[in-house]
């Protein structure tokens, strides 16, 4: 919100609530990351069928639009990744000891502790980021966290998302899809990310993922972490907007139109230009 707010054009933004976060119902049966992909195919047959969109993705959802950008080409015109660079690599070795872990956790499910204050979330909120207002936190605390019947103060994320993924990350899957993106894509870093863990790779591990796109740019921005679009949001929305307005000309790519499916709920937050 803090990014829309800063745009200095008219757009018409879809900020969807990923399944098992916000507003949208916890998955019974547990998450598969895929799943992230037909929900946002569906949207984008919902809202936008006909003219490839503009995609814009912070971590988790940069991962998720650079990926399906290289599995659904024609539909997609530009992809801003702010800091969704895929995780480590992983080698097939690793995978008895991650379905060894994922068993155990499933035996103690992961549970968020309770707050007695949207005050305390506002509190945490800047704990984890000191970079945050006291009003962007106040803002933030009540889309983070809900009042249940009995008074507590709990997170609106389902606590699953933290059992580990007993599907190892497969870069070379990720790489594929990468390579099959048409759209121009631009990479945003925080140069304070790396310090912070959220960047592990290596310069030739990171040049490897770059390499992947056919129009690749990157940006880095100064004076924030990973989460950028909190602690820079006019600089970011600057950032994104240049690119949204005067993207280089997509590759064009033949690819075969798949089916469409029905769209879950979305909030929308207008800022109409798409």
């Amino acid at each position: 919100q803090f990014v829309v707010d800063c745009f200095q054009r008219e757009w018409y933004v879809i900020a969807p609530d990923w399944r098992g976060f916000g507003l949208t119902e916890w998955a019974r049966h547990g998450y598969w990351f895929p799943d992230y992909y037909a929900d946002l195919d569906a949207l984008l047959d919902f809202y936008q069928p006909d003219t490839p969109v503009n995609l814009v993705g912070h971590s988790m959802g940069g991962l998720i639009a650079c990926t399906y950008a290289g599995s659904r080409p024609r539909r997609v015109a530009t992809v801003v990744s702010l800091e969704g660079f895929g995780l480590a690599r992983t080698m097939p070795d690793l995978a008895p000891e991650r379905y060894r872990r994922w068993l155990d956790e499933l035996k103690d499910p992961p549970r968020f502790k309770p707050y007695r204050a949207f005050t305390e979330v506002a509190a945490r909120l800047k704990r984890n980021n000191p970079r945050l207002t006291d009003d962007m936190a106040e803002f933030l605390a009540p889309h983070w966290a809900k009042q249940d019947p009995s008074g507590d103060i709990t997170l609106v994320s389902d606590p699953r998302h933290k059992l580990v993924n007993p599907v190892l990350f497969r870069l070379e899957e990720v790489l594929a899809c990468w390579r099959q993106v048409s759209a121009p894509v631009l990479w945003v870093f925080a140069h304070e990310s790396r310090g912070a863990g959220y960047i592990k790779d290596t310069p030739v591990q990171l040049a490897e993922r770059k390499s992947a796109f056919r129009d690749f740019h990157e940006v880095w921005l100064d004076e924030c972490g990973h989460m950028m679009h909190h602690d820079q949001p006019r600089r970011l929305a600057q950032i994104v907007e240049s690119f949204l307005r005067e993207p280089p000309i997509p590759i064009p790519i033949s690819t075969p139109r798949e089916g469409s499916a029905g769209a879950p709920n979305a909030e929308k937050k207008v800022s109409g230009e798409r």
